[in-house]
């Protein structure tokens, strides 16, 4: 017996054999994992997945693998830090950073849901792997099929920050900068699966690459102590992130895992970019494009796949989508630096500085325990921040230079 059931459709329910496939052929809505969580509940325990290894891979009873994981053996189990600086200044005692810019090996979020779909990629058969990016997710399928000796393509917007496109090219994939943005990219990426025999991780493969996000959820209940959090905020890009950390929390609750608690979700857009807030703010049921302008190139997807299921798990929690503009995403970097010691990429600056906004509107009470998802490292998009963090303190090698320096620091920040 298999605890993978098969494909469901999201909208008309219509089943699939579990395939690389990805579209339904009656309705064309999306299609999703189906387990089954009777088959799960008879082996799995907290003990079980204490005893499991120091990844994400200990919740591998979870997702959709039939055998024993093969790539992304050290991804995941990133720090949940409890912000006690950052907390005291906006007023919350039990806030939580869920820190994936130290994630395994390329520093964000995607090294989870790349070391699942390689290893179902490669359960599939295939010897080629490929992905539309808006950065990280190239440089996690790129590292990732290195190690598992996989052929790897990599479709990436032209104008995407330095630092990704060299975090692409150091693992030697075939690296494609397609002039247009990340929705173009994806529709030309949608044209060649349909020609090539490769596996797409967020086209043919996306069912199984998106449960990935799930961990995040089970980590955060794992290290809280086996239970979920009052409330959370998470970024948006395509709107799977939030929809599948949602669901990880229902999945370790209904297997009583977790004590069942309502969990209520936020999403962060940056103003540039904002189709699913944009649907939030003004009621709607249906998510408009848009045309991305915003330095969170990592949440640019102007036409989000799953925007609407994010949508509706934010209204079904009573949470909120919140916009925020590129001065105040650089301000939430450099807050986040200042009170916790860490460098998040602009993806980052957009859940801090959302949270700073909702916490000025008593959107938490104090004593709620409320968890901030940080996806990618700063280092990723040092040019964002380059401008606002000044220059260094430039000295001749002698004691009255430094003196001299010293003293002008000080009455500068006296003025």
């Amino acid at each position: 017996m298999s605890k993978i059931k098969g494909l469901k459709c999201k909208e008309c329910s219509k089943r699939y054999p579990a395939e690389p496939l990805h579209v339904c052929e009656f309705c064309f809505g999306p299609l999703e994992v189906e387990y089954d969580y009777d088959f799960i509940r008879q082996g799995i325990t907290r003990e079980q997945i204490l005893q499991g290894p120091k990844s994400l891979w200990r919740y591998q009873a979870l997702l959709p693998i039939e055998k024993e994981p093969t790539v992304g053996l050290h991804a995941g189990l990133t720090p949940l830090i409890h912000a006690k600086n950052l907390g005291q200044e906006l007023g919350l005692n039990s806030l939580y950073l869920k820190n994936d810019a130290v994630n395994c090996p390329t520093l964000s979020f995607k090294d989870r849901v790349v070391a699942v779909a390689l290893t179902r990629a490669k359960e599939l058969g295939f010897d080629t792997v490929a992905c539309a990016s808006t950065g990280n997710l190239a440089n996690s399928v790129s590292a990732h099929s290195a190690e598992a000796r996989l052929s790897c393509y990599v479709f990436i917007p032209y104008d995407l920050e330095s630092a990704k496109v060299l975090g692409n090219l150091i693992y030697r994939p075939n690296v494609v900068a397609v002039e247009g943005n990340y929705d173009d990219v994806n529709r030309l990426c949608s044209e060649i699966a349909g020609e090539y025999h490769w596996a797409f991780v967020n086209i043919n493969i996306r069912p199984y690459y998106s449960e990935g996000s799930k961990t995040l959820a089970f980590e955060t209940a794992e290290q809280l102590g086996w239970r979920a959090p009052h409330q959370v905020i998470v970024p948006i890009a395509s709107g799977s992130l939030l929809t599948k950390i949602a669901k990880g929390f229902r999945e370790l609750a209904s297997l009583g895992l977790i004590p069942p608690a309502p969990v209520r979700i936020h999403g962060a857009q940056a103003a540039g970019c904002s189709p699913v807030a944009s649907a939030f703010l003004e009621g709607r049921d249906f998510i408009k494009p848009v045309k991305p302008k915003t330095i969170a190139k990592s949440l640019a997807i102007g036409n989000p796949a799953d925007g609407l299921y994010a949508l509706k798990e934010v209204r079904e929690s009573h949470g909120t989508v919140t916009t925020v503009t590129d001065e105040e995403i650089v301000e939430g970097i450099l807050f986040l630096a200042r009170t916790e010691g860490i460098f998040a990429e602009t993806a980052g600056g957009v859940t801090v500085a959302v949270l700073k906004k909702l916490a000025h509107q008593k959107a938490f009470r104090s004593d709620e325990t409320v968890v901030a998802y940080i996806t990618g490292n700063g280092l990723k998009t040092q040019e964002a921040v380059s401008q606002a963090v000044g220059s260094p303190m430039l000295i001749e090698p002698t004691l009255s230079s430094f003196e001299k320096a010293f003293k002008k620091t000080k009455e500068d920040r006296r003025n």
